[in-house]
């Protein structure tokens, strides 16, 4: 075999093993989005959000962070159908009944999966304030917007290590501020999630390094109101999900 020969091998042998090792990537890929439980799109680009949220950080938490949550959880979930079957929303507000062997990844998966499905979907907008319904609820039980905020941070800057800060509600509108660790959910105490605010690191790192009262505060000029409080009357409705 010539030299020139020699090394056309090599490289084709090289090209085809990348392309085994791409195909392999893509087959793995589409086993992890098997099962009941699909990623859903952003409402909006990715830059959306920006200044308050870099672009880079809204791909990757949201194509890979909130991917693996639910990958994970249909992997978790292949040999327990009957658990599926309840839905999310279903398996979260009943986890004490889910079988011990996939609890804890209902937990932790699905609330990751719960959690962000609704935590993207109230942002993609340009803050302001509420008004209506959600405005008057607020302004009953935290004393107006300016208090909820600066409530909702303090308590966002004050769970240790990884969580969420939630606003819950009620089917008769009665709102209350929350705090969960990791990927918990007032849906696993029966409640209901209005808003929330996702305090891992890898939600705001990147822009905020460890300044994580600085993100808190530009969160809220993001926010979609209208989208809020759609959500607040689907409460009252009972047709709010996650």
């Amino acid at each position: 075999m010539t030299v020139l020969h020699r090394r056309a091998f090599v490289a084709s042998a090289a090209l085809m093993a990348a392309a085994l090792l791409d195909a392999r990537a893509v087959r793995v890929r589409a086993a992890d989005a098997i099962g009941p439980f699909t990623l859903p799109p952003l409402p909006y680009a990715p830059e959306a959000n920006e200044p308050g949220i870099d672009t880079q950080t809204m791909q990757l938490h949201h194509d890979k962070h909130h991917a693996a949550y639910v990958a994970n959880l249909n992997k978790a979930l292949a040999d327990y159908p009957q658990v599926a079957a309840l839905g999310l929303p279903g398996m979260l507000a009943r986890l004490s009944e889910v079988p011990e062997a996939v609890r804890t990844a209902v937990r932790n998966q699905g609330g990751g999966h719960a959690n962000h499905s609704m935590f993207w979907t109230i942002m993609g907008g340009k803050g302001g304030a509420p008004q209506g319904d959600l405005a008057a609820a607020i302004a009953r039980d935290f004393g107006g917007l300016p208090t909820l905020q600066a409530a909702f941070n303090k308590a966002g800057a004050g769970v240790f290590g990884s969580g969420w800060v939630f606003v819950s509600v009620t089917r008769e509108g009665k709102l209350a501020l929350t705090t969960k660790p990791n990927q918990d959910t007032p849906l696993m105490d029966g409640g209901l999630v209005l808003m929330g605010n996702d305090v891992w690191e890898h939600a705001y790192y990147l822009k905020y390094q460890n300044r994580r009262a600085e993100y808190l505060a530009a969160w809220w000029n993001v926010l979609d109101w209208d989208r809020i409080a759609a959500r607040y009357a689907a409460a009252q409705a009972g047709t709010l999900q996650v």
